[in-house]
């Protein structure tokens, strides 16, 4: 049973849990008074351009200008037939006071303002349209040749032409619904583009909003069959009768209205939740494994702890990272970490443990709703991979 849980507190903050059977998956605390920007487009308006950097300051209407780097205004290509020409520069393409289209990627923090592009993405149920580029590419995890090459076909001739897509995992296996899916998002693309926009204002604009977390949450999770979400105010039921109405796909999920102050007292969702905050997380087998988060990147190591196993020292090596890749597939999920994360596990000498580690990892990262990328061991046996976050916090 999936089910989301929505605790909304008296000081505007909103604690959101996806959990299955008891276990929890993801967890977010949103403060209503933090208003969140990633995935919002707006017309920003060019400031000062860092010639040394090849990047410019944007002004989308926040505190901190925004940061846009030149490969984000360069025309979108795919990256796996052809290369960026980053040799040009940008005081060529942007000036001071011009008028951009741009779409924050991710949001500020206390010491950097928001980061942003042009090339927009708009995700719906099965597609992730990309305006004005003819490049459609589909998820690394469907595997399958055959329906990849079908699912292929489907978006490109329903495309409109200057619009390209990266098709969702949870398109697998649909038809129909990938073209009613297509229609609808481009609709909303092209009344987005037809926003009621004063040129000559000189000051940014917001046209488009993007989703709450919980609206995002059901787009992702289409295929997951939500069975209910259960909340601890009127309000928030009735919003969210509202979108489920709006949306038949959601038909079959119950809201439910807790009596209790603290739902995440169910399944001791609260136990849970203290644990994510813990640096050191104990394995079954007696390892544990650690996770530090620098501003560069996040280092989780991996330890024997406890274990001792049996007279084989390749084995008892083998079992505890074995289990530490499962744990460490969970928590990246369940504390969101995006970014580059680097992996070091006990020693292995030989090739054949190494892959079955790699293999275990990209088998587990595919239980998460973002973009992961394994890049493998290095020379120094650490595994480099990376991870999109899905909702943007307060570090």
């Amino acid at each position: 049973m999936t089910e989301i849980f929505i605790q909304k507190n008296e000081d505007k903050t909103r604690k959101i849990a996806l959990v299955e059977n008891g276990i929890l998956l993801e967890y977010y605390d949103e403060d209503d008074r933090e208003t969140r920007k990633e995935g919002n487009i707006y017309i920003g308006i060019v400031k000062d351009i860092v010639e040394g950097m090849q990047s410019a300051f944007v002004d989308i209407g926040t505190e901190k200008n925004s940061f846009i780097h030149l490969k984000d205004v360069l025309k979108k290509v795919d990256e796996k037939k052809e290369k960026l020409d980053m040799s040009v520069n940008i005081k060529k393409i942007l000036k001071p006071n011009q008028k951009i289209l741009v779409q924050v990627k991710k949001d500020s923090n206390d010491k950097k303002g928001a980061r942003v592009s042009t090339h927009i993405n708009l995700p719906s149920k099965y597609i992730v349209l990309m305006p004005n580029t003819d490049i459609v590419t589909i998820s690394q995890k469907i595997e399958d040749e055959k329906e990849q090459e079908r699912l292929l076909k489907i978006v490109k001739e329903n495309l409109s032409s200057g619009n390209g897509a990266i098709i969702r995992t949870s398109a697998e296996g649909k038809e129909k619904e990938i073209i009613e899916d297509i229609k609808n998002i481009e609709k909303k693309w092209e009344k987005i583009t037809k926003t009621n926009v004063n040129l000559n204002k000189n000051k940014p604009q917001l046209l488009y909003k993007s989703e709450d977390i919980i609206e995002k949450m059901l787009i992702d999770l289409t295929e997951k069959n939500i069975e209910k979400i259960v909340v601890n105010e009127k309000q928030e039921k009735e919003n969210l009768e509202k979108l489920i109405e709006e949306n038949k796909e959601y038909k079959n999920i119950k809201i439910e209205l807790s009596e209790s102050k603290n739902i995440f007292d169910i399944y001791d969702l609260e136990k849970q939740i203290k644990k994510i905050k813990n640096r050191k997380i104990w394995l079954k087998c007696g390892g544990f494994i650690t996770i530090d988060k620098t501003e560069a990147l996040t280092a989780i190591d991996v330890n024997t702890g406890k274990y001792t196993g049996n007279k084989n020292l390749e084995q008892t090596i083998l079992k505890v990272n074995k289990e530490a890749t499962v744990e460490i597939a969970k928590q990246i999920r369940l504390r969101d970490i995006g970014g580059i994360i680097i992996i070091d596990y006990i020693d292995m000498l030989k090739k054949e443990d190494k892959e079955e580690i790699l293999k275990i990892l990209k088998e587990e990262l595919k239980k998460d709703r973002t973009k992961t990328q394994v890049e493998g061991f290095t020379k120094l046996d650490l595994i480099e991979m990376t991870r999109k976050h899905i909702c943007s916090h307060k570090e």
